[in-house]
């Protein structure tokens, strides 16, 4: 009786618990609880004894053996008709001891049950299947076997890559019978790790499931071959080596007026491996830069380099070479900066302006001129494609009247 009086002044006398910390005392004349069934889940131990309905009885303490080893007061029931209790927040898969205690009114207690050993059941397992769906465009598909205990509420997502150890939660979701997530806003043709966790109504988690790998889709190879062409008139044609994806859509051409800037802008998008650009003006200079573009809307990435194409520019300008008359008509000859005139135009000023066209040779005999008028004659090349030349210097004569 001493040492059980000793046993229970060490074990709660110096210990928080919940009334005033006190030396117990033991009354032997107090009856005492011999039996005790438990019934165990994950994080909880249910009790259940036969109350004694003596009229000193006023209730029970319920010890508990911290890790110390040491008991300590974790309730205090303050009505001897109770005949169960629960202790909750366990750890799973944990043994734990008690003690039983009837108190008196006068806070007198009886003799200790014997030490009640009971534990925790273990921490329900994730799911048993789950898989990643690789090669989805910038998102990664996860999907598992809805798990069978009835008081799942929800799964969480759990997500790392190969350069890190740490897990994010990504996504929650809620319903036992859902078995599906979709991680999307990912990097193109990168690996992601996933595991999930079943989360119960009563706020359980359980531990990760086996961890599944996934990529995403890789962008479309870069076009290779890309060309421009130069001295074509009014456009230039571009040029590239088909792509060997076998989901390509189309491609996307990209265009700059300047080779120092990094922005190209969006120009046009064609299926076949040509473009022609269709420029309104002689001897402009374009960059351009094509991308593929797959089923899944995913863009290939541009060429380092652009390739240069320009619009074939007009012919030189004639130069005017003689100017005479013979008293009633005037005589014009000129010589040409380039072989690519096949006929020029004759504007001619003073008098009634006018224009000659369609000269294939490099002289012009004007003969509906007067006397006494000065006229001014500049010429213009027209090349096969029909452009045409700035007009060259003008150079001007006086038929005199005398």
């Amino acid at each position: 009786m001493i040492l059980i009086s000793i046993f229970l002044l060490l074990g709660s006398g110096c210990q928080k618990s919940l009334e005033a910390p006190q030396t117990p005392v033991v009354d032997p004349s107090l009856p005492k609880i011999d039996s005790v069934k438990t019934l165990s889940d994950i994080t909880e131990i249910g009790f259940e004894w036969t109350p004694s309905y003596a009229e000193r009885v006023s209730g029970y303490y319920i010890y508990r053996a911290s890790d110390s080893g040491k008991m300590e007061k974790i309730a205090s029931i303050k009505d001897k008709y109770a005949s169960h209790y629960v202790d909750t927040k366990l750890k799973p898969a944990t043994q734990y001891n008690y003690r039983f205690v009837i108190f008196s009114e006068d806070k007198r207690e009886s003799e200790p049950s014997p030490i009640v050993t009971a534990s925790t059941n273990e921490m329900f397992p994730s799911v048993s299947y789950v898989k990643a769906i690789v090669g989805l465009p910038q998102r990664v598909k996860v999907v598992w076997r809805p798990h069978s205990y009835d008081r799942v509420e929800s799964y969480i997502i759990e997500r790392n890559d190969l350069r890190s150890t740490d897990w994010k939660e990504v996504g929650t979701i809620d319903g036992r019978l859902n078995a599906e997530y979709i991680d999307a806003g990912l990097k193109d043709n990168y690996v992601y790790r996933y595991r999930v966790r079943v989360k119960t109504y009563d706020g359980l988690i359980s531990k990760p499931s086996e961890i599944v790998e996934a990529n995403t889709k890789p962008l479309p190879k870069e076009v290779e071959g890309l060309k421009a062409t130069s001295g074509q008139p009014k456009k230039i044609v571009l040029t590239w080596e088909p792509s060997s994806e076998q989901d390509l859509v189309y491609y996307k051409v990209y265009r700059s007026s300047s080779s120092l800037l990094s922005f190209y802008d969006y120009h046009a998008k064609t299926k076949s491996t040509q473009f022609e650009d269709l420029v309104n003006d002689n001897g402009s200079t374009f960059y351009y830069k094509v991308t593929a573009v797959d089923k899944d809307g995913l863009e290939s990435l541009k060429q380092k380099a652009p390739a240069t194409g320009s619009t074939l520019s007009a012919p030189n300008s004639p130069v005017p070479f003689s100017i005479k008359h013979d008293g009633s008509s005037i005589m014009l000859t000129w010589s040409a900066t380039d072989n690519r005139a096949v006929k020029y135009n004759i504007i001619r000023e003073g008098g009634k302006k006018q224009t000659f066209t369609g000269i294939s040779q490099r002289s012009f005999h004007d003969q509906d001129v007067s006397v006494g008028i000065a006229y001014k004659y500049s010429i213009i090349a027209i090349d096969e494609y029909g452009l045409a030349s700035k007009p060259s210097e003008s150079f001007s004569i006086t038929i005199p009247k005398d």
